[in-house]
């Protein structure tokens, strides 16, 4: 790190070794940057036994194939359920039957509950994030964690831009955005 940053300051950008987010990768100042891929959650469990051996065996056989350093990360981004609120309200305004206008209204009610503050609305994401200078290594790498995932039934991609901002309002901010200082391209 600079010697004559402040380490004293209270916003994480501050202290940090980030130059910038750019491409789906974060460059630190030494001229390392930091990607990865973003894995889309499957539930194995409901499928047959044989299938979930597959999974598993094929996920063994990615994690031993990694010769490098990486980090699996679970992240929690907080969803706005707004939007799914007005349509239900839009549903209810457009139904005449009791019934189906009351079921609505439970939907409503719950939806509006999980607004509060006692309730997190967030989505579980998934990473893979590794550390590389090499453009060229950093591209290999990418393809093909993406294309073992692929083996093991998995979708995934490139980290963007807002997922490595997201990651960092995490574990930094304590998911506070921020839209200030160095870390933003």
């Amino acid at each position: 790190m600079k010697k004559n940053k402040n380490l004293t300051s209270p916003y994480t950008e501050d202290w940090l070794p980030l130059k910038q987010i750019v491409n789906g990768m974060i460059e630190l100042e030494n001229g390392e940057f930091v990607t990865g891929i973003k894995v889309a959650p499957k539930n194995i469990f409901i499928l047959d036994q044989g299938a979930q051996d597959n999974i598993i065996y094929q996920l063994q056989t990615f994690y031993n194939m990694i010769d490098y350093e990486f980090w699996l990360i679970i992240a929690d981004r907080p969803v706005d359920i707004n939007m799914y609120i007005s349509q239900l309200q839009v549903l209810y305004n457009n139904t005449q039957d009791a019934v189906s206008r009351k079921i609505i209204m439970q939907d409503i009610n719950k939806a509006n509950m999980f607004m509060t503050a006692a309730y997190n609305v967030v989505d579980t994401e998934y990473f893979i994030l590794f550390k590389e200078k090499r453009p060229e290594l950093i591209q290999k790498n990418l393809h093909n964690m993406i294309s073992s995932l692929a083996n093991c039934g998995l979708n995934s991609s490139q980290v963007s831009n807002d997922d490595l901002r997201m990651l960092l309002d995490n574990f930094f901010n304590d998911r506070v955005s921020t839209d200030f200082g160095t870390v933003m391209a």
